[in-house]
């Protein structure tokens, strides 16, 4: 079988059921990989993108959390492919079939959907994460999982060495197989002749359809000794028996573009300073990712808005100034000043207004003379005219959310009028908009 052929025998699972708790209060009310990124996108378009360039055309997205914001994203933005032709990217809940639960790990989330895996024809099974931002063909990765006769293959990224706490850590020999896995550990094991510098796992995997059942169907059985979860009991297990498993080296698709000396680009958005770092990065003359790739287009749901525009606030108002920043669709920057900042679609800001290394989320309106720094407020937040968030640390933690860096955090839908903190009442859904 030539490549292609593999890749119509591969079943894609997305994992996207993460609460991303370390994201509040981006994630109240939405699912990890909803979160909006990069002005036009969501964290999951990344991930479907991938698949779709990569040709893969059968893809379950796994939901769970606060699924509602996600499920209505793929409905819309990614209902595309012809099922006529057996050819989908559709949400699976989760079944709760027997044991009549939540999916309590990620196994147990491939576990709840066997049925699928029996269902369609299929040799391989690809096994992804819904959150990270990158870009990857995996069909390299199937590639070598292929010609190596692998039960198992992990993708692999070097990381810095005080990371392994929160990633799986894979020892390998000079063939790629891996001989050892640590979940989380305190300190990783480095690789030879890279001190400081650990290999990682990216949370993408290719399993042999009929080795991935069998070993399902016996973590499932165990009553006792398991989170039914891949990192933490599955993989570790296949290693110590012997199983083939191997690492792919992930290189991504710009790397050949990028400057000298820079790894591949990978980034876990799972804290508000990643996240706001990641996205303030495009923002640069030249970020380390790139969205005008035309080999490589970022798919999503395009609003049918406008153009952004900027204008002079009135005959005799201030002219506009927008520098190192991104203006989505129908955001219209009035007499504002906009310095590394990036606006969503619908987003208005006011005569006057100074915004300043900012997310603004899609509906956020900016109130005239308002001051804005170091700050990502999600959707549809109307900012008072002579507002200031960014400014006074000590101010904005009686409301907002605010990182250690100080990065000030404003949820979906606040009400400044209200005057309490933002957790104490309920955040609202786009629905609450509905025509606005």
């Amino acid at each position: 079988m030539n490549l292609q052929q593999h890749l119509k025998s591969t079943l894609t699972f997305v994992l996207a059921g993460g609460r991303g708790e370390r994201l509040s209060p981006l994630t109240i009310g939405r699912a990890k990989p909803a979160v909006p990124f990069g002005g036009a996108y969501r964290i999951i378009d990344f991930t479907l993108s991938n698949c779709i360039h990569s040709g893969l055309r059968r893809v379950f997205v796994l939901t769970q959390y606060q699924a509602y914001s996600l499920e209505e994203h793929l409905r819309y933005a990614w209902s595309f492919l012809p099922r006529r032709l057996s050819q989908f990217i559709v949400p699976r809940p989760p079944q709760h079939g027997g044991s009549g639960s939540w999916y309590r790990g990620t196994a147990d989330a491939i576990t709840q959907n066997i049925g699928q895996l029996e269902q369609n024809d299929c040799e391989h099974v690809l096994i992804l994460s819904g959150d990270h931002i990158y870009k990857m063909d995996y069909g390299e990765m199937l590639s070598q999982h292929v010609e190596s006769g692998a039960a198992c293959t992990i993708g692999a990224v070097e990381i810095d060495a005080s990371e392994a706490p929160r990633f799986g850590i894979l020892q390998v020999n000079a063939q790629s197989e891996v001989t050892g896995f640590q979940e989380k550990p305190a300190e990783g094991a480095e690789i030879p002749g890279k001190p400081g510098r650990c290999l990682g796992s990216m949370g993408i995997y290719i399993f042999e359809k009929r080795e991935l059942i069998r070993r399902l169907e016996e973590d499932a059985a165990k009553t006792t000794g398991t989170s039914h979860d891949f990192g933490k009991d599955i993989l570790p297990l296949m290693v110590q028996e012997g199983s083939k498993v191997i690492a792919h080296s992930f290189e991504d698709v710009d790397q050949e573009q990028r400057a000298s000396g820079d790894g591949p680009y990978w980034r876990d958005v799972g804290t508000l300073d990643a996240y706001f770092d990641a996205n303030l990065d495009l923002c640069s003359v030249t970020p380390q990712f790139n969205l005008y790739d035309r080999k490589w287009p970022i798919y999503t749901l395009w609003h049918n808005d406008p153009p952004a525009k900027t204008i002079l606030a009135g005959p005799d108002g201030p002219a506009s100034q927008v520098v190192d920043s991104m203006l989505s669709n129908g955001s219209i920057v009035s007499g504002s000043r906009i310095r590394r900042t990036i606006l969503s679609n619908r987003v208005h800001t006011g005569e006057d207004a100074d915004i300043s290394d900012s997310i603004l989320m899609g509906g956020v309106q900016v109130g005239a003379g308002a001051r804005i720094q170091r700050a990502i407020i999600d959707k549809w937040v109307k900012v008072p005219p002579g507002a200031q968030i960014g400014v006074d640390l000590e101010e904005d933690r009686k409301r907002f959310t605010v990182t250690e860096s100080g990065i000030v955090a404003v949820p979906r839908g606040y009400d400044f009028e209200s005057k309490r903190r933002a957790d104490d009442h309920r955040m609202p859904s786009d629905s609450d908009f509905a025509g606005v």
